[in-house]
């Protein structure tokens, strides 16, 4: 399946339906009256987040969704049928900004969460409705609110616990193949990973969810290398895991050089929890490792844990952070209404 995170489409609500003018006529009564019935209620643009996507692939094929619009009023005081709504399914973490991108309009974090984005417009009035005590036969009716149309974009950021940052090649991929079933792309050149990879960790009878994102070189929030726009999938990450390359030549200069990065990019990444991995250990001599830890503790005044993606030592010190980092999981999720029932869904 292809990754897709940004995708522009247009939405457009159903109109209401025209209200009828019609006039009861009946053999022996006397006095028929206006009966033009309302018409129907224009379909509802709705976004639905479902679980089971984590692309937006979806919407560089089809990016054109009109709600159909409600029916025409008829006689004998008949409503005219109301528009189907129209249901939009994203993944969940999709958010729904203004077509400038400025303006966030909706934020899908929970499964099965549904907001009724564009409002059908009513169906217009019958005449019926128009008869007074000094107008009994009117000729006027409503030709029915008008649909609501915008374009907007739909941006994913992927929902995950802990994510992995650091320079191409540092074993960012290696690691998240080694503790979860993901199953990324490993190679000796820079950028093997192109777009976001999740995976599944289960330890301790609990499972949390990792996301691994392209490596950042030097000068990436202008743009250079890939870029710093997969770094928003990370935004909502609770902890984040810094994977340090032991074998390059200043594996101090590469954290401050992640570090200004991610400062750079703003957000609160800077601010988040970090966890501090010096990777590919297995490489170097006991004695190196240690200094190069003493070097990265005095840079980075925090805790940093030796560990080997390829070998798997060291790998359980870190996990075991990670979740300390994360908290406890969370066993039920709250709803909208502030209730602890776990919203009902379905895909339909």
């Amino acid at each position: 399946m292809h990754f897709l995170d940004q995708a522009k489409i247009f939405v457009r609500s159903g109109a209401g339906g025209p209200g009828a003018v019609s006039f009861r006529r009946e053999k022996f009564i006397e006095y028929g009256g206006p009966d033009g019935g309302n018409g129907g209620k224009g379909g509802d643009i709705i976004f639905e987040a479902i679980p089971g996507l984590n692309t937006l692939i979806d919407f560089r094929y089809t990016q054109h969704f009109r709600a159909p619009r409600g029916a025409g009023g008829s006689g004998s005081n008949r409503t005219g049928g109301g528009g189907d709504d129209l249901i939009i399914r994203v993944p969940i973490g999709t958010q729904v900004l203004s077509e400038d991108q400025e303006e966030v309009l909706a934020d899908f974090t929970v499964p099965g969460e549904r907001v009724v984005f564009l409002r059908g417009g009513d169906g217009g009035r019958g005449n019926a409705t128009y008869k007074t005590s000094t107008n009994r036969a009117p000729r006027q009716h409503g030709t029915g609110w008008p649909s609501q149309e915008m374009y907007v974009w739909l941006r994913l950021k992927l929902l995950a616990d802990a994510g992995l940052v650091g320079l191409p090649n540092a074993g960012k991929s290696t690691f998240i193949n080694a503790v979860t079933n993901a199953q990324a792309k490993v190679g000796a050149y820079p950028f093997t990973t192109v777009r976001p990879q999740l995976g599944v960790v289960s330890r301790y009878n609990r499972e949390f969810v990792v996301a691994d994102i392209p490596g950042l070189i030097e000068g990436a929030a202008e743009g250079a290398g890939i870029g710093d726009r997969f770094l928003g999938h990370i935004e909502r990450c609770k902890v984040l895991l810094h994977l340090v390359d032991a074998t390059e030549d200043n594996p101090v200069d590469n954290y401050r050089i992640v570090r200004g990065e991610l400062e750079a990019y703003g957000a609160g990444l800077v601010d988040k929890p970090q966890v501090i991995g010096l990777n590919k250990v297995d490489a170097l001599d006991p004695a190196d490792v240690k200094k190069l830890i003493t070097k990265l503790k005095r840079a980075s005044k925090a805790e940093v844990l030796p560990l080997s993606g390829a070998s798997g030592d060291g790998i359980d010190a870190v996990l075991d952070r990670l979740i300390e980092a994360i908290g406890p999981a969370e066993t039920v999720a709250k709803r909208e209404d502030g209730s602890d029932e776990p919203a009902e869904w379905s895909p339909v």
